[in-house]
């Protein structure tokens, strides 16, 4: 049995017409046609009733669609599954991390995990939210660093805070009050921001947009407007006057968390051993009443 003929097969089932069909696979409709006979062939029972238009799924082909569905889906989990496999006795940990958090928190966050586990070789992975979780997903990375909706994290895998910051408005001394510097869609920062304060930000004129917290930084120390940044990504320049918390409703700050994130397929024996070494060090940090796991920026007071 060949494996395009299960794609053809839900192709057809979906529309059950051969021409929508064939274009959709980018097959003409003879070479489809045959291709869904081939598959009925080896399975010796028709799939598709031809009399009817559309073309309907007898009960042989209601019985093989989720059989196909779930082959299928085993197929795309193969390549993740052989990288676990592989990596299940390796050493080097494989850590994505959104940009922001790459160049702040978690430098400081790993030097401080150094008492609690044996770390081997690190590999970071930089990049927007989106794909460090499409990282995750695939399992390209073990973990993920990302902010999160203080209190409010959905995305449905186990996960750890290990430290906590705030986006807040700011803009140079000397910037337009209703110019705004705003997140893209591809986004986490983005995404938390428009959940939060959607309505404020559409009073405001959007006049740059971008995916990098630290594009936007740049643009609001030229003075070109407001940008919504993590805390800590700007103290550095609060505490120099270079940037000013822009005046505004005590709700435009937005409380995150940073959160750690792991795969739920079983780790390598090292992995386990950093999991369970943040897991200490957060408890570590609950315990003594301070967000020892976060960077200094991120624990300073709003002023």
């Amino acid at each position: 049995m060949n494996l395009v003929w299960l794609e053809d097969f839900q192709a057809l089932a979906a529309s059950g017409n051969f021409s929508r069909a064939a274009e959709a696979r980018h097959a003409s409709q003879p070479a489809f046609s045959r291709r869904i006979r081939g598959l009925e062939e080896w399975l010796g029972s028709d799939l598709f009733d031809r009399t009817s238009q559309p073309a309907r799924l007898t009960a042989t082909g209601e019985w093989f669609q989720p059989i196909a569905e779930d082959l299928l889906a085993r197929v795309r989990r193969l390549p993740s599954e052989a990288r676990a496999v592989a990596g299940s006795n390796a050493t080097t940990l494989r850590l994505a991390a959104t940009h922001a958090l790459s160049f702040t928190f978690v430098p400081h966050w790993l030097q401080s995990l150094e008492a609690h586990t044996v770390q081997g070789s690190i590999r970071l992975l930089s990049d927007v939210l989106a794909q460090c979780e499409t990282l995750l997903e695939q399992g390209q990375v073990q973990f993920l660093v990302a902010h999160a909706r203080a209190g409010q994290d959905t995305r449905g895998v186990p996960s750890l805070v290990i430290g906590r910051d705030m986006l807040l408005p700011v803009s140079a001394p000397n910037a337009p009050r209703r110019a705004l510097l705003q997140f893209s869609e591809e986004s986490g920062l983005g995404r938390i921001l428009r959940q939060e304060l959607g309505a404020e930000l559409s009073a405001l004129q959007a006049v740059f947009t971008a995916h990098l917290a630290s594009v936007l930084k740049s643009m609001a120390l030229e003075a070109k407007g407001i940008a919504w940044l993590p805390l800590s990504l700007v103290q550095d320049d609060l505490d120099s006057g270079r940037l000013q918390d822009a005046d505004g409703p005590s709700n435009w700050r937005v409380p995150l968390e940073i959160r750690l994130y792991r795969r739920t397929a079983a780790l390598s024996a090292h992995a386990e051993g950093f999991w369970q070494a943040a897991c200490e060090l957060a408890a570590a940090s609950a315990a003594s009443g301070s967000d020892a796991t976060a960077s200094a920026a991120a624990q300073a007071p709003m002023r």
